[in-house]
């Protein structure tokens, strides 16, 4: 039976001009799917073609990894959880009642810039070390954007000793907290970071960037040179008592599909 609903759910997602499914008996509450932020775009399209296609509602919260599994161990209601790496999903994985994290979509490490800012791959290294250089980081910890900046940092070490001690000084934790200030209502958060002049550089998912230099087109992109690069694992999770809904839609990140959505958005697939 339950291999019948996930079939014809899957069916109605993403599927062009499939007709809506027969789906008599679905239990219609909303899914509740948090995820990070960085998913944002995607998954609200993919969240809607599902919705327009099956008739179920999808609830999502959106925020910085860390902070949203901290939530859901304190009771916060979810059924799926979109996770920017994996081990935050782990964590609720190894505590009971959550499935073992499977890996969804990749992305990688980007460095966003002001237009003033001429840095190459070759020289972006050079130029975060700069004193006068405003290096923007996200929140270690709270937000695994953080966490791969950190990372970032120690492979710079290997290439120039002293660089980790300097960008672990300088950096400044500008977004994921839970204090951190919010874009306003219809501005991208690293878009509007860069364009009020908070950072001259901003390390982030090479996904914020696009979208960042989408709202704000002066905005110039810099990917790490090949001994810098840090990728990042996206993990998804499902509460173990969840819905047969949720199970599907959850599933449904792995169709082919979702997987094209992804990578127009400028994730790569696992």
């Amino acid at each position: 039976m339950r291999s019948h609903l996930l079939a014809a759910l899957a069916a109605s997602v993403l599927g062009g001009c499939a007709a809506q499914p027969e789906l008599s008996g679905v239990n219609l509450q909303p899914i509740e799917v948090v995820a990070a932020g960085s998913l944002r775009a995607v998954l609200t399209e993919i969240a809607r073609s599902y919705e327009g296609r099956s008739g179920q509602p999808v609830v999502l919260t959106f925020g910085a990894s860390g902070l949203l599994r901290e939530r859901i161990e304190r009771g916060e209601a979810a059924q799926v959880f979109a996770s920017a790496d994996t081990g935050n999903p782990q964590k609720l994985a190894l505590v009971g009642g959550w499935s073992m994290p499977r890996v969804f979509a990749r992305n990688q490490l980007c460095a966003l810039t002001q237009a003033g800012i001429h840095a190459t791959p070759q020289l972006l290294l050079e130029i975060m070390l700069d004193p006068a250089v405003r290096l923007g980081t996200s929140t270690p910890k709270a937000d695994p954007a953080g966490d791969y900046a950190w990372m970032m940092f120690r492979k710079a070490e290997a290439l120039r000793p002293g660089a980790y001690a300097a960008l672990d000084g300088k950096a400044l934790q500008l977004t994921g907290a839970a204090n951190s200030p919010k874009a306003p209502v219809g501005h991208g958060t690293y878009g509007w970071i860069m364009e009020e002049g908070q950072a001259d550089i901003f390390l982030t998912y090479c996904t914020n960037a696009l979208a960042a230099q989408r709202e704000v087109p002066q905005l110039k992109i810099v990917a790490l040179p090949s001994a810098l690069q840090v990728g990042a694992d996206y993990g998804l999770t499902v509460r173990r008592d969840a819905s047969p809904s949720a199970q599907a839609f959850a599933d449904m990140l792995f169709e082919p599909q979702a997987k094209e959505v992804f990578v127009r958005h400028g994730f790569s697939n696992p």
